[in-house]
């Protein structure tokens, strides 16, 4: 497989650059999680880097990534698919019984 040599920016892997494995698209991971072994013997903190272009300059160039630093770490959202609602509220029970008086037409 084909790597690219990548920098990283913030947290604990600031200022250095590793050999990341890129696709067949010649892009490295969205995201980029290092484990760090706990010294206590606990679970392992995971760092979470994320992708993002290196540089906005234009051209027929082919595009260069780097890390940054991500402190939440949470995971991303995976795909996105236009008719989905992030703001959705949660299904109503349908056993419940809706607002009013069973015979009122208005609810």
């Amino acid at each position: 497989m084909k790597s690219e040599d990548t920098p990283f920016e913030g947290g604990p892997m600031d200022g250095r650059v590793l050999p990341v494995l890129v696709g067949m698209t010649g892009h490295p991971p969205k995201t980029y999680r290092i484990p760090v072994p706990d010294p206590d013997g606990g679970p392992p903190t995971v760092l979470v880097y994320r992708r993002e272009p290196r540089d906005t300059r234009g051209g027929l160039r082919f595009a260069r990534w780097k890390y940054t630093y991500d402190p939440s770490g949470r995971k991303g959202s995976g795909r996105r698919w236009p008719w989905s609602k992030p703001d959705r509220p949660a299904a109503a029970d349908p056993d419940a019984t809706p607002p009013g008086k069973p015979d009122d037409a208005d609810g």
